[in-house]
């Protein structure tokens, strides 16, 4: 067998630790996020995996659909910004950061939104994204996991109430689908508390990004970090997919935001 002296291993371990340190220092900035993560040592752990392995740091993320059939400047502007937090790794480490974005069909569904118009934006992110970024639909990871509702965690009936409430406020502004907005928010939390559990199964080893605030957090996977991010520049968090974009197909008598307002 061979062995290192122990100087070298040291040195060795020395020289990784304050690899992660300056990934962690070029993207965990105020330039990105837009509070603290949820987990900071989480965090720290997370990108010290990728680095010890020599691969890129990951990111996994939900996107969302509003009104429009297809993307604009906004969405633009916020793959863009994802970018740009990849190039600062990628300026200390050289792998760099790879991002998986889950177009969130599902929530759609859920929303009211015609499918033609849901598939036409989920091309034209693509198209957008071009192969920078990998798109998937949420409901294909969910099938993959074949996360089955008896395997959701349990909620304490008080959590799940006001996390519920939390988002009846964004549904009675949005929501278009079945039923009361009361009845929508339900419906999303639930179908949230699945997918997170789907998200972390095949994405184990991944950053979670959200352009949500930390009030949000219930809802995200229980078990990877979270990191709050502005959506296309700092000071700005809402997101692109609701923002005005005239003329980039918008369809806003057949569709509706619903909860999932708060979705990504």
């Amino acid at each position: 067998m061979n062995y290192q002296p122990v100087s070298c291993v040291e040195k060795t371990s020395c020289a990784k630790e304050k690899l992660v340190e300056e990934v962690l220092k070029s993207f965990n900035t105020w330039r990105f996020k837009r509070s603290q993560p949820s987990d900071a040592g989480l965090l720290q752990d997370f990108v010290a995996k990728a680095v010890v392995s020599g691969n890129p740091v990951p990111f996994v993320l939900y996107w969302g659909k509003g009104f429009r059939s297809q993307t604009g400047a906004s969405e633009r502007a916020c793959i863009g910004y994802l970018s740009d937090l990849g190039r600062k790794i990628a300026d200390v480490y050289e792998p760099g950061a790879e991002f998986d974005i889950l177009y969130t069909d599902t929530h759609a569904a859920l929303n009211g939104h015609a499918a033609g118009d849901v598939e036409e934006y989920l091309g034209s992110l693509r198209a957008d994204c071009g192969e920078e970024f990998a798109v998937r639909r949420l409901s294909d990871v969910v099938a993959a996991s074949r996360v089955r509702q008896g395997e959701v965690p349990p909620v304490a009936p008080e959590e799940a109430a006001a996390m519920i409430a939390k988002l009846v406020g964004c549904a009675e502004k949005w929501y278009r689908g079945h039923g009361r907005p009361a009845d929508g928010a339900a419906r999303y939390y639930w179908m949230n508390m699945r997918e997170r559990v789907a998200v972390e199964r095949i994405f184990p080893k991944s950053i979670f990004v959200t352009f949500n605030g930390s009030e949000m957090r219930p809802i995200f996977p229980s078990n990877l970090p979270v990191f709050y991010m502005y959506s296309i520049k700092k000071g700005t968090s809402v997101k692109p997919w609701f923002m005005d974009e005239p003329g980039a197909g918008a369809h806003t008598s057949s569709e509706g935001a619903g909860a999932q307002a708060v979705s990504a």
